[in-house]
């Protein structure tokens, strides 16, 4: 059990930005029903038809929003990092969720149920405003993707995967190796193609000294290649 100090920091520290926004009552309330789970790598959160009841926030290792397709094949739809808020659209919505959540590696999360998220809107019009720019900023990226998925070639939907990939988590210590070790089956879930065309793009990058892949682990060393790549597909 965390002490309510030591929670209340957590809060404090990594939801910043709604913490900032609320008053005095409003931060005990969010303390009061704030809770923290641990998740082990591919541990559902919650599944694609269940009915939304928390605001989930992300607060460390990496998750992904996906839906099953035809066949059994997932599309990975989004990958969260720390710290960023998830699950509430459906809840705004009044609908289930349209996609499910799993942990990507081991990882922290924090919920608040959502019935007290809605409380708390319905008085402070700067929260109201708060999700309703993350949910625009959500909406402009999917139209992004689903353009970006449906036009560009093979390489250059890699090419943009692993961008998005640098730009979310970073590099390690090297300034070069992306910080998330993804399968080949994942990295082709994110760039909608099957796990053979995503293995032989690699590798067509790797030959062009665009890469250089060590099992799950991809350095970039030709970034700006890259980014034209991903840019004119």
């Amino acid at each position: 059990m965390i002490k309510k100090s030591t929670l209340e920091k957590v809060i404090q520290n990594d939801l910043a930005d709604i913490w900032s926004i609320l008053d005095g009552n409003e931060k005990r309330r969010i303390v009061e029903n704030f809770t923290t789970h641990t998740f082990k790598k591919n541990q559902i959160i919650y599944a694609e038809k269940e009915e939304p009841e928390y605001l989930w926030c992300l607060l460390k290792g990496k998750v992904k929003l996906y839906k099953d397709g035809i066949g059994g094949r997932q599309q990975i739809l989004r990958l969260i990092r720390p710290v960023q808020y998830f699950g509430y659209r459906a809840y705004f919505a009044e609908e289930p969720y349209v996609s499910t959540a799993a942990a990507f590696e081991a990882s922290v999360l924090g919920s608040i149920p959502m019935s007290v998220v809605k409380d708390l809107i319905q008085n402070n019009i700067k929260l109201a405003w708060f999700f309703i720019h993350e949910l625009s900023r959500n909406l402009g990226g999917s139209d992004t993707k689903i353009v970006n998925l449906t036009q560009k070639h093979i390489r250059g939907r890699l090419a943009e995967a692993l961008i998005a990939l640098r730009e979310s988590y970073g590099y390690e210590d090297d300034n070069s190796t992306i910080k998330i070790y993804m399968a080949r089956e994942d990295l082709a879930n994110l760039s909608n193609m099957t796990t053979s065309n995503a293995i032989r793009t690699l590798s067509g990058f790797v030959n062009e000294k665009i890469l250089i892949v060590d099992g799950r682990r991809i350095k970039i060393i030709n970034e700006a290649a890259l980014r034209k790549i991903s840019k004119f597909g």
